[in-house]
Parts: structure tokens; sequence; C-alpha cells
């Protein structure tokens, strides 16, 4: 016997908005997702905050050591680009660390 498949949620086009601002305020936005319990409850504004929220963290770090801070923020303005079409934006190491964590 086949088990149902519950089908996910819609993406609205105001979960597109949330995630995208999430990608290009990280990691501001992506806390204060995170924070607010209704737009938490929507997986796919989940995904992007926190990913989004890792990203911020690695582009705070990064940038002081490398310099490299206008090649992270375009791949993020691409990344928010994605999540706006209403795609699961993939980061190789980071979305298969956050989905191991069970944070996503």
């Amino acid at each position: 016997m086949e088990t149902p498949v519950t089908p996910s949620p819609e993406i609205t086009s105001d979960d597109k908005l949330w995630s995208a601002l999430a990608y290009v305020f990280s990691p501001l936005v992506s806390i204060i997702l995170l924070l607010m319990e209704d737009k938490k409850a929507r997986p796919f504004i989940k995904f992007h905050a926190v990913q989004s929220l890792i990203l911020g963290i690695i582009y705070i770090v990064l940038l002081p050591l490398f310099g490299c801070g206008a090649i992270i923020w375009l791949v993020m303005l691409f990344f928010a680009y994605k999540a706006y079409q209403g795609e699961m934006v993939q980061v190789p190491v980071i979305t298969d660390f956050i989905k191991n964590q069970g944070w996503a």
C-alpha cells in the first residue's frame, strides 16, 4: 500500500519576496524571518532564510579576510533572483548541511 504524498503548500508571491529579501539583506532579514512564527512556518521561506543566514555569516567572516565581498554579494543577488522565481536554490555544501541538521 502506498503512502499518500501530502502536497507542499503553494508558494505565494509573498513567500518569494521574503525569500529574495533574505538573501539581499542577509543576515538581518534572515534572523527576522526566523523569529516571525507565521513566516517560519512556511517551508519555502524557512529554507531560504536559514540558507541565507549561513551565507550572510560566511560573507561577514570572509569580507575582511579576503576582500571578496563584491563577488559573494553578487552571488547572493543571483540566489535572490532564483528565490524570487520560486526555485529552491541548491548551494553545494550549505544546502546539504542545513538539511542534515534538520533546519530546513
